[in-house]
């Protein structure tokens, strides 16, 4: 009975720190991407004139977050060893490639970055999305499951989701603290826009999104 107890703890600590199949991104918290991960970063020009971006105060983000944004992500590749496929429940995700990992469904944010002088950039491996003058990143959302029950993922490092259609979802294990980016988009003839399935956003002509960080 003991030696069964204790193979069933080797396995359990085994799958720990093992995320689920497939290939997608996360947004990079100030205590860096899982081991083996790619990482990239996007900076976005965001509006010069009485500039307006907002971030929740003492945020885990890593990144720059002043008159302008650069945020950077985190992407696992699909042949890394995964356990099982992404648990039912109400959040999102960051698309990478041309599909979804099951259970999820696709959508986008437009983000009209500064259209005067416009100093977008970036470098490494981004989230599926177009990356000019303008950001539009695709994501991957569900809302199969109660946010309230909690899901199993790995708790050795910290982590973002982010909030679809309910309150942050619930990860077994892990405390969570609910933050927000609100970014200036352009004020002149406004495209930010959004498609299909994608996180909980707010702003108007503007952009917020509403991120959920677990530790």
């Amino acid at each position: 009975m003991l030696y069964l107890l204790s193979l069933i703890l080797i396995i359990a600590s085994a799958y720990a720190g093992q995320w689920p199949k497939g290939s997608y991104t996360l947004v990079k918290p100030r205590s860096g991407c899982p081991s083996g991960w790619w990482e990239g970063w996007r900076k976005q020009d965001n509006e010069d004139e009485r500039p307006n971006n907002g971030i929740t105060f003492g945020h885990n983000f890593y990144g720059s977050f002043g008159k302008d944004m650069v945020f950077y992500y985190c992407t696992k590749d699909g042949h890394v060893p995964g356990t099982e496929h992404w648990p039912k429940g109400n959040y999102c995700i960051l698309r990478q490639g041309v599909s979804c990992p099951p259970g999820f469904h696709m959508g986008s944010v437009l983000w009209d970055d500064e259209d005067k002088r416009n100093s977008n950039d970036g470098g490494g491996v981004l989230p599926s999305g177009t990356y000019n003058k303008d950001t539009l990143i695709n994501y991957c959302c569900r809302n199969d499951g109660s946010p309230r029950t909690k899901i199993t993922l790995p708790t050795d490092v910290p982590f973002y989701l982010l909030r679809f259609r309910s309150s942050c979802q619930e990860v077994q294990g892990m405390r969570v603290k609910e933050e927000h980016v609100k970014s200036d988009d352009e004020d002149n003839r406004n495209k930010s826009s959004v498609s299909g399935y994608h996180p909980m956003r707010t702003g108007g002509k503007d952009t917020m999104l509403y991120y959920c960080y677990y530790y």
